[in-house]
């Protein structure tokens, strides 16, 4: 197509070029997308991990939500860390987490899928949840720092169909040690 004897690219270029605005949308997505291709090509070229070549899967994501003040949270999940280098591939996964906090307890749902409940190692104290696997065919690690002081010897955890959901009681005012969670 060609508008006043100018081919459309043409006309698209010269029409980027005369915005004057400080932040031009249209350049900032550019910016992005671009960065993206970066982070996504160096992701996939030859990992090294330990002095092996790992094999995919390659998985990174993230997830909003927001706090009781309507904060946003935001958590990252995958084998994929972002870092100043670029993207790091690691052994072990971080599983998707939302953490729920109630009147009387903090709930937190971990997606774990693909291993057997015997094959979960959990570990609470008073303000961090440690969540792992640890096998020849996945392997998951998370610590959470918890958002409210919990009492790890009344901690109840179970396992259906890939989701793990630890149930944490809020503490009373009194110093715990830390404790490992038997899953149901």
């Amino acid at each position: 197509m060609r508008t006043e004897g100018i081919s459309m690219s043409d006309w698209w270029e010269k029409r980027k070029k005369s915005r004057s605005s400080w932040f031009d949308f249209f350049e900032e997505f550019e910016r992005m997308e671009a960065m993206m291709d970066k982070m996504m090509r160096r992701a996939f070229e030859t990992p090294i991990l330990k002095g092996e070549k790992i094999e995919g899967p390659y998985v990174y994501g993230f997830s909003i939500s927001t706090d009781q003040n309507g904060k946003p949270i935001i958590r990252e999940f995958g084998n994929i860390q972002p870092s100043r280098m670029g993207p790091q591939l690691r052994e072990e996964r971080e599983p998707l987490i939302d953490i729920l906090s109630g009147k009387d307890e903090v709930s937190v749902v971990a997606e774990l899928p693909g291993v057997e409940k015997n094959q979960i190692k959990l570990y609470a104290t008073e303000k961090t949840l440690t969540i792992s696997v640890d096998t020849a065919q996945r392997k998951y690690f998370k610590e959470l720092e918890l958002p409210d002081n919990i009492d790890p010897r009344l901690a109840k955890a179970t396992y259906n169909n890939g989701v793990l959901e630890v149930k944490l009681k809020k503490a009373k005012a009194q110093k715990l040690k830390g404790e490992s969670i038997q899953v149901t």
